[in-house]
Order: C-alpha cells, then structure tokens, then sequence
C-alpha cells in the first residue's frame, strides 16, 4: 500500500501535484496558490467542464491513470474547440476517498502535464475535497474564441453537407472487446489500435481553427456521446432533416476486422459508442471545395457522410437495404442501463 491522501494532508497533496503541473504561461497574472486564478484574454472567451467519475467514465482495469489525467483534459478541449475557440487554461477539482493513493493522484496529473504540453494549456488553479464516494476528476477549460462567432449546434441549412472528422466507433469498440467473456483471435496490433483510441483521443483543434476562420461551417458539435446523439443535437437545434450515408461513415479496418468476429454491426460501434471526441457538423456546398484541401494540407481527415434536408428535425441512413431513421441513442448518465447487455 502507497502513501494516502489522508496520511499527505490536503496542502501537502497541494503541493505535489502542482509541482507536476506548474509552467510558465504569458496570460497568466495569478496563477495556482491564490483564492482564485486571473488570466488575460483579447477575445471573447469561451469556458467548459467535464467531470469523470471512476466507476462510471473509466475503470483501472481498462486504463491507467496516466491516461485518465490525459482523457480527462482531452474532453474539455474537445468542448472548445467545437466552439470554435483556442483553449489555454484549465482548472482542475479532485473528489478524492480517503483511502485515495497519492501515486494515482500523481500519474492522473501526469498524464495532464502531458497534454497541457502537447495542447499548449496551463493549468492556473483547482480545489480538492474529500469525499466517501468514487474518484473524480473534474476539469474546467477557458480559452478565446477565434472566429468572429462561436459556431453553434444551430445553424445548419437546407442543402449544407455533414461531415466528420477522423473516424468514429474506435473506443466503444476496445470497450466491447474488453468485456467480453470469451477471447477472440484479434491480432495485437488491432487491439493496440483501439486501445489508443480509448485512452489517448485526440482532440481535433486544428480542424476546429480552421472551421472557425473559415467562414462556410454552419454548424458543428463534438463527438463524445456517440455519432447518432451528436447528429441528432444538430437537427433538433437546427431544425432540419439529416441524411446519413452509411458507407461513408469512417471506421478504422481494426474496427471492421473487430465488429466481423464479434459478430456485430460496427455501424453500431461508430452511432452509439462515444468517446470518439471527433468533430461532426455541416458545411455550406459551396465551401467544400475550401475545407477539404485546408483539412488536407494540415493532416486532418474529414468525411462528407451525408446532407441536410427539409423536413420534420430526425437523422435518417442510407444502407444498402433502403432509408430507416436512426433513433438519437448514445450514452445518457440517466438512462437505466442493462448491466448484463
């Protein structure tokens, strides 16, 4: 047994965790040991949180707490950057057991370090409380906007393409592989594959800039509660029909290979999975011939995967066997869920 948070003290904790996370950022005028943190932005700003709970967002049989201190941030700048926004700092708050080991505290604020690096953010200030429930780990993300607007789930129009960035359906399926009973003869390399897709996403910022200083994007939403949720989102708070073609949804071939031995549809991996945190949205016609080659210049995949319709707000797919209406299922915390599914 390791050292516990109870055995450390709250200031003492404090302090080595913000040893973990401390960097010198230029916007910053207070940053981690006042009441409060103050920063500088130029533009209008845009903020957000997500909280993960151990039991229910992740499991330490599935991903390690490096990566969870990763994930953990990767969700917030997902947020963002469907806004259309640049994130630069972050606040993060610890409900902690206390039986919490300190050496998990420390690898979850590893793995923030090290995408606060790789994403150029600064963590400014937190708060940590006990608690006799599970872990959790919750981060707040501010940053500036980039383009004139935030770009909303709301302005899709009659006759605008969807698209989505990279692929969708990875996590769900490392998720589905894990849990079953029984062992399939799925190489290494391909549950490599999905296993970096579940605990190491990445957030699709650049594609995120470039919508936002581009005008033609008339909607957009991240993908983190599955495709089908998020495409819904954007023709309810739009007000339109979205045609969806199913083969040109993207999913890895480690996906496909998966979803062939399990027996299932990896469709199903790719609509209702989640975690992908992926881009997806609407583009006016005439701007494709922009994005697509700026997307491609800068090492972003991007999918036109249907259009949008006029009609009663719904997502329907185009299959091989004819049109049926997606229904808007994707992860919901307040949905009873099957345990035994």
């Amino acid at each position: 047994m390791g050292l516990l948070v109870r055995e450390l003290g709250e200031f003492g904790l404090i302090e080595r965790l913000r040893a973990i996370v401390d960097r010198v950022d230029a916007r910053s005028i207070v940053n981690i040991g006042d009441d409060a943190a103050v920063v500088r932005y130029d533009r209008p700003v845009v903020m957000t949180t997500d909280a993960l709970v151990e039991g229910v967002h992740f499991r330490d049989d599935l991903i390690d707490m490096v990566s969870v201190g990763y994930k953990s941030l990767v969700a917030s700048l997902s947020d963002v950057a469907a806004m259309g926004g640049q994130p630069l700092h972050a606040m993060v708050a610890l409900a902690l057991p206390f039986s919490e080991q300190v050496e998990r505290l420390e690898a979850i604020y590893e793995g923030l370090a090290d995408a606060c690096r790789q994403y150029d953010v600064a963590v400014v200030g937190g708060d940590v409380v006990s608690t006799s429930g599970p872990l959790v780990v919750t981060v707040s993300v501010t940053g500036e906007l980039l383009g004139e607007h935030p770009l909303l789930r709301s302005g899709a129009k009659v006759g605008d393409l969807v698209f989505v960035t990279g692929d969708v359906g990875g996590s769900a399926a490392y998720l589905h592989l894990r849990n079953q009973a029984s062992s399939l003869l799925l190489s290494e390399n391909d549950v490599w594959i999905l296993q970096q897709k579940h605990i190491r996403p990445v957030p699709q910022l650049m594609a995120g800039r470039i919508f936002a200083q581009n005008a033609g994007c008339t909607s957009l939403n991240d993908v983190s509660d599955g495709l089908s949720s998020e495409l819904h989102e954007i023709a309810s708070a739009s007000g339109v029909r979205l045609m969806i073609e199913a083969d040109r949804i993207p999913t890895l071939p480690s996906v496909r290979h998966y979803a062939r031995l399990a027996g299932v549809d990896a469709l199903d991996f790719a609509l209702y999975g989640g975690e992908d945190y992926q881009l997806v949205g609407t583009i006016d016609r005439t701007s494709a011939g922009i994005f697509l080659p700026l997307m491609q210049a800068y090492g972003v995949r991007i999918s036109l995967i249907g259009q949008v319709k006029r009609g009663e707000s719904g997502v329907y797919l185009q299959t091989n066997s004819g049109l049926k209406e997606i229904k808007k299922k994707g992860y919901d915390h307040f949905v009873v869920r099957d345990e035994h599914a």
